[in-house]
């Protein structure tokens, strides 16, 4: 599919989802260090749980990189329990507020100014930070215009046939996105927080297709829809 007509389709998409949800006004949080604390805390974690967790560092006024760095592993480790794998958790976040003190003297605003791919090689080089966690803190905390690819995206990516055909690596289905739309801070929040919102509602792992605002142009969607309606007949 040419460029043009890929970059078309993708932003009918965004469009479409934008139409249906509203915006979305993600990251909910108050500052950068707690998106950065959230982002790896929501390693496989429905939100619900993360909310508590952050409001039991809150609770504690540890929610900086030097208050994370006082606590002790096992009282951090108490205070993220919600999000379960507490355990792992507290030590991720003791080596990122570890780098973040070493690094950048915990100046979260100077360290938005460096480049983005220095600062993502930065954090993959960090204790239990990923692609996806990377991604999210550079996005969200940092404000980067960097496409932050999940198991939602795949999916949507799949099911409207937009997966590259190296759909194994993370980086094949971020570059989709990042080759085909202008790089843009706003946008691409705006339409990863969409894609998960209607995934959450439509396209979950088992699709319910009626109602989906993106079903015209799903071949998976019609397929279903199809074998339901022959199934029935």
């Amino acid at each position: 599919m040419p460029k043009s007509s890929t970059t078309e389709r993708l932003l009918a998409v965004y469009d479409r989802l934008l139409d249906r949800y509203g915006p979305q006004a993600w990251w909910p949080a108050r500052s950068p260090f707690e998106v950065m604390v959230g982002a790896i805390l929501t390693q496989a974690a429905a939100w619900s749980n993360v909310g508590k967790a952050i409001a039991n560092l809150d609770a504690a006024d540890a929610l900086t990189p030097e208050a994370i760095r006082r606590l002790s592993a096992s009282e951090l480790a108490r205070l993220v329990y919600p999000s379960g794998y507490y355990n792992a958790k507290a030590r991720k976040l003791k080596a990122l507020a570890e780098f973040l003190g070493d690094r950048y003297s915990d100046d979260i605003d100077a360290m938005a100014r460096g480049q983005t791919a220095d600062l993502r090689t930065e954090l993959l080089a960090v204790h239990g930070i990923g692609d996806e966690t990377a991604d999210d803190i550079l996005l969200y905390a940092l404000q980067h215009p960097i496409f932050v690819v999940d198991a939602y995206t795949r999916r949507l990516q799949d099911r409207l046939g937009m997966l590259p055909e190296s759909r194994s690596t993370y980086s094949a289905c971020q570059a989709f996105f990042m080759d085909h739309l202008k790089p843009d801070v706003r946008m691409f929040n705006e339409c990863h927080a969409l894609i998960v919102r209607h995934s959450v509602v439509h396209c979950k792992k088992r699709a319910e297709c009626t109602g989906c605002v993106l079903l015209e142009s799903c071949p998976a969607g019609q397929r279903e829809n199809a074998a339901r309606a022959t199934s029935s007949s």
